[in-house]
C-alpha cells in the first residue's frame, strides 16, 4: 500500500481574496482553457453546479502529467474563499487539495493550498501539480491585475 504525501504552497497576491478566490476556484474552468491552455484544454460540468458535491471533468495539457482528472466540490465556503476537494486522475489513488484564501492588510492575498495524495506514481505527479497550481495562480493574478473589473 502506498504511503500518503503532502505538499503546502502559499502566494502572495496584489489581488484581494474574493476576486482571486472566484476567478481561481469558482472560475477556472472557463478562464483555464484561454489562459493556460497548456495546464487545462478543456473542462465541463458532469454533475452539480459548482456546489458541494459537483464534479467536473478537465481535459489536461501537455503541462499536467496526466491526460485528464475528474474534480470532486468536497467543501465550499464563498464567502471565507475555503474550498476543499478531492481530484481523481491515473495513478493517484487519492488526492485531496484545500485552499484558502485570506486578505492582506495591504488589500491584495494570501492564497495556502494544502494537497494530501496517495498512489504508487503520484508523488511525481502531483509535485507536478503544485508546479502547475503556482503557475496557476501566478497567471490568474496577471490576468486579473490585467483586467481590474473582472471577478468584482
Amino acid at each position: 500500500m502506498a504511503s500518503t504525501n503532502s505538499w503546502t504552497l502559499e502566494l502572495e497576491s496584489k489581488v484581494s481574496a474574493p476576486r482571486k478566490f472566484r476567478a481561481t476556484v469558482m472560475d477556472w474552468h472557463n478562464l483555464a482553457p484561454k489562459l493556460a491552455p497548456h495546464i487545462i484544454d478543456s473542462a465541463h460540468h458532469v454533475e452539480g453546479d459548482g456546489g458541494i458535491g459537483s464534479i467536473m471533468h478537465y481535459n489536461c495539457g501537455p503541462a499536467v502529467p496526466f491526460n485528464s482528472m475528474k474534480k470532486k466540490v468536497e467543501f465550499l465556503d464563498v464567502d471565507k474563499c475555503e474550498c476543499k476537494y478531492t481530484i481523481d486522475c491515473d495513478g493517484v489513488e487519492t488526492s485531496t487539495w484545500n485552499i484558502k484564501m485570506k486578505p492582506t492588510a495591504n488589500g491584495g492575498s494570501v492564497a495556502k493550498v494544502e494537497c494530501t495524495y496517495k498512489g504508487a506514481e503520484a508523488k511525481d505527479m502531483m509535485l507536478k501539480g503544485k508546479e502547475s497550481a503556482t503557475e496557476m495562480f501566478k497567471t490568474v493574478e496577471a490576468y486579473l491585475i490585467a483586467n481590474p473589473d473582472a471577478y468584482n
